[in-house]
């Protein structure tokens, strides 16, 4: 128990030996503490389960405290679905490189336990591969949930029309532009680069970048992924400790060795202003949400220090004006006058009809 939880270098991803049965697809589902949202991941692959010699499926437990996650995997696969529970709690990214060691398929797609997929995504992703084969990735569009399933938001489409993305190393190296769940990558591509590493927030920006730097990627505009934020992801933890703000600092400084030389100090600026912007927009969402004053804050200077921009400026005056006007309290004010109302009017006696008519 004694292992480094966060492996410093690529993680090795063994070959496949030729001797074994390989399907085209694997899909592992790596799983901590959601057992909440599993099932919603498990029926979303399920419902497009092409049949066992084509598709590979399984979930990786990384030593779930929140439930019995074999029964569940048990009862909604039906024997269809595998399970390996690790010995331990061994870290997501451990728990990553056990998914893709076990996985068998040609194309391998990490579906997080609390993520899903929409049905047509292993058909549209696998007719990318089938038109470009000289990819080593393709991804959809997707959006971004929240903990009851609700839609947050979508980004907007990389291309109009699906097909090979130009110049994506640029685009990538300089801004985060997709999620885990709208991913397949060739299993051949983890064997030559490794698997996740060095940190847990920005882990898989840094691996999209390593595979633009090496292969082409394909992209469809569907929204075809579905991401779910809440409050127990590593994401939300790591803004709330501020462990997101090294990793960010790390992340950019490793992404430099895949870019040419004459491109690294550009893209490095752009990279540092984009992510300023996203952790000063993310200060707000910790303030209003989460009520924490203090990783807020946190946030904000973080951002300013990181890129001097006039957006985030703008973005982090506003959050010092709300802390000012005292928005939380007032928040809870006006929440609370509109109850009232709302009860007042509830327990009045309704106005007859014949006097509404008169």
């Amino acid at each position: 128990m004694n292992e480094d939880r966060t492996p410093q270098t690529p993680p090795i991803i063994k070959a496949v030996t030729d001797c074994e049965s390989r399907p085209r697809w694997s899909v592992m589902i790596p799983a901590y503490n959601c057992i909440g949202y599993l099932q919603t991941a498990l029926e979303s692959v399920l419902i497009q389960d092409p049949g066992p010699e084509i598709m590979q499926i399984e979930v990786v437990d990384d030593h779930s405290t929140d439930g019995d996650v074999r029964a569940l995997v048990a009862r909604v696969g039906k024997g269809r679905v595998g399970y390996y529970r690790q010995p331990y709690n061994r870290g997501s990214l451990r728990n990553f490189e056990t998914c893709l060691n076990r996985s068998k398929g040609h194309l391998v797609h990490l579906l997080h336990g609390d993520d899903a997929v929409l049905p047509g995504f292993y058909r549209v992703t696998g007719a990318l591969f089938d038109a470009h084969p000289q990819v080593g990735a393709a991804f959809t569009s997707h959006i971004v949930i929240d903990e009851c399933g609700n839609q947050v938001y979508s980004r907007q489409s990389l291309m109009d029309k699906p097909g090979v993305l130009s110049d994506w190393l640029s685009t990538i190296a300089r801004r985060q532009r997709l999620q885990p769940p709208a991913i397949v990558v060739k299993r051949l591509v983890y064997e030559h680069l490794g698997g996740f590493f060095a940190f847990h927030f920005n882990e898989d920006w840094e691996m999209w970048v390593r595979i633009a730097a090496h292969y082409p990627v394909a992209y469809s505009p569907e929204r075809l992924a579905r991401y779910r934020y809440h409050t127990n992801n590593i994401t939300t933890r790591s803004f709330l400790s501020g462990q997101n703000i090294l990793d960010i600092y790390k992340a950019i400084d490793i992404i430099q060795h895949y870019l040419p030389p004459e491109k690294r100090k550009s893209y490095k600026r752009s990279a540092r202003k984009y992510k300023s912007i996203y952790i000063a927009h993310k200060s707000h969402q910790l303030y209003n949400e989460y009520g924490t004053t203090h990783a807020a804050l946190l946030q904000a200077k973080a951002a300013f220090k990181m890129s001097r921009n006039l957006n985030t400026i703008y973005i982090i005056l506003k959050l010092y004006i709300k802390k000012l006007i005292g928005y939380k309290f007032l928040k809870k004010r006006t929440l609370r006058f509109f109850e009232k109302l709302k009860e007042r009017n509830a327990d009045s006696e309704p106005v007859p009809v014949n006097r509404l008519k008169e």
